[in-house]
Order: structure tokens, then sequence, then C-alpha cells
């Protein structure tokens, strides 16, 4: 090599001091190690574990130290690939979902197993298909939480010490065979078609009860308008019947003050004489026969005799205006 280098026309000192300079860069590079925020890098010193590195600069021992893993102490979301389970009530169906995972130990998630990521999505597979093995195929839609639930007790004891969290589990899609979705969908459109004929009988049933109560209050009103109606009327009546007494007997008070006075008897007695042939003349005019009276031509000894019998109530004890108060008697 010497030679060669020698008849190259380079000189010796030249090639020395590049060789040293590569071995310094060389050198430095191996020394020297930034560790980006949120990352952490596990140091092996001669093949065995020494320490881990956390965010900033560090210094290594060249060719003795090297950087043998680099993990990330961010969240990661892992697809866990769809696989087939077989329900409690003999139902094969597709599910997948997806893992949520945090390294908190770089040194157990490096030595405690190879593949942090294949294992913790293995297990998860193997936990939901016993998970989905427990119940039916109904309540597979309702449990997911549950099911979650379990996924994520399951794989947090088991990756503690690979120096995992697992902080949650979804799942993703569950597909049943397309015979199964059509049963659904049947069942879904029954239920519907039920719900909807109970909706629409309970719609009926309230309009009758509304009908029903709006006709009472109905018959109710009436009835009150009606009773109020005689009330008003039966009201109306005894106050005619009051005003007529109280000026039937306010006239007869007057006709008996006014017989009193000088001068009422004579009118008293011309007034029955009027009446008298009044009313006799009617009897002739009513019938072809007519009963002609003995006296008929002493109309004056017919109006004695009439006064004298109006005058008789007023000489008795129990003429009806002799109370206190009452009219005078007739003269």
């Amino acid at each position: 090599m010497i030679p060669i280098l020698a008849n190259s026309g380079i000189p010796f000192g030249t090639i020395v001091g590049v060789a040293f300079v590569l071995l310094a860069v060389i050198a430095v590079m191996k020394t020297a190690r930034i560790v980006p925020q949120r990352q952490a890098h596990v140091v092996e010193r001669l093949g065995k574990y020494s320490r881990t590195l956390e965010a900033g600069f560090h210094i290594l021992v060249p060719f003795i130290d090297r950087v043998a893993y680099k993990h990330s102490l961010k969240e990661v979301a892992v697809d866990v690939p769809s696989q087939m389970c077989i329900t409690k009530d003999n139902i094969a169906i597709e599910i997948d979902g997806i893992l949520y995972m945090q390294v908190l130990d770089a040194k157990a998630a490096s030595y405690g197993i190879e593949n942090y990521y294949f294992a913790a999505s293995q297990l998860a597979q193997t936990t939901l298909r016993s998970e989905i093995g427990k119940i039916e195929l109904d309540r597979t839609f309702e449990e997911r939480d549950s099911i979650n639930a379990s996924v994520i007790t399951a794989l947090d004891k088991a990756s503690e010490p690979w120096g995992l969290k697992i902080t949650r589990y979804e799942i993703a899609n569950i597909k049943p065979p397309q015979s199964v979705q059509d049963a659904l969908e049947k069942q879904m459109r029954a239920e519907r078609e039920r719900r909807a004929q109970i909706a629409l009988s309970e719609g009926q049933r309230e309009s009758q009860i509304n009908v029903a109560e709006g006709e009472k209050q109905e018959h109710i009103k009436r009835s009150e308008a009606k009773k109020l109606s005689q009330i008003n009327e039966a009201e109306g009546k005894a106050r005619e019947i009051e005003l007529l007494a109280n000026a039937t007997a306010d006239g007869i008070r007057l006709i008996a003050e006014a017989i009193q006075s000088p001068g009422g008897q004579q009118a008293v007695n011309l007034r029955i004489a009027e009446q008298y042939v009044k009313e006799f003349g009617n009897l002739a005019k009513a019938g072809n026969t007519l009963i002609v009276p003995q006296n008929l031509s002493d109309i004056g000894g017919t109006v004695a005799a009439l006064s004298k019998i109006l005058q008789t109530p007023a000489q008795s004890p129990a003429a009806p205006f002799s109370k206190p108060g009452g009219p005078p008697p007739l003269a």
C-alpha cells in the first residue's frame, strides 16, 4: 500500500493527516449524541445495557458505547387487523379495532419483548375473540364499551413487563354475515313498523280522549249556561210577579182612596151602572136565549144593591183592608 501511495506522488504526511481527520470525525460522530424530545435511546456498552438517554445532548465512549434501541414516548395508534370471531350463539362475525399504547420504560420495551407492537396486536385479537365468545350477537352491538374495557384490562396486565401502557382500545367495525345482516334488517324494519303502529294508535287514543274531553266540557258549559238561563228567567218572572202585585196593590189602594174622597161613591155607582148596561148588552149578543131580570127597568135599584154588596166587606172584622197600613174601608 505504501509503495503505491508513494508512486502516486502524494506526500506521506498528507495521507496520515487525512486519515487522522477521518478518524476524528468518526470518533466525534460516535461520541456525540442528540436525543429529540419525547424519545428515549437505550445505550449498550460492549453489548450490555448501560443506560437510557433522555432528550438532550449526550457523550458516548467511542467504539465502546452504542445506541442499540430508539423508542418514541408518544402515544401510538396501532391498527388491529380484522379477524373472524364466533359469538355465544355460534354466529361468525368479522371485527377489527384500533389499539392505543405508550412506552413508559424504554429498557423493558427493549429487552422485555422482541416486538411489542406485534405482541400487543396479537394479544388484543386473542382477548377480543375470548370476549366475543361470551356474549350473543345482539349484545355485541350494545356492549362495545364493556368489550373494550375487558381488552384493555387484559392487555394492561400482560404489557406491564414490556414497559408499555395500554391507554385505549376501540372496536372499529363489526361485520356479521350477509344472511345475518338481512335478518337484522328485517327485524329492524319490523321494529320500526311496530313502533309506527304504536305511535299511530297512541295518537288516535289521544285524539279520542281529547274529543271526549271536549264534548264533556261542552255539555258542562251548556248545562251551566242553561242553569244560569233558568235562574235568570225565574228571577225575571219572580220580579215580574212582584212588580205586578205591587202595581195591583197600588192601584187598589188608589181606587180605595178615590172612593173615600168626596163624590167617590157617586162615581162608583155610575161606573157600576155603565158596566151593568154594557155586560147585559154583550149577553144579548152572545146567544139566542136571553134571561131578562124582573127589575130590568130599575137600574138604580140594581146599582144600589151592588153598592150595598161592596160595602158589606168593609163592615166585616175579617176584611183584608182592615189590617194596619191597608186602604180605608169602602163607605
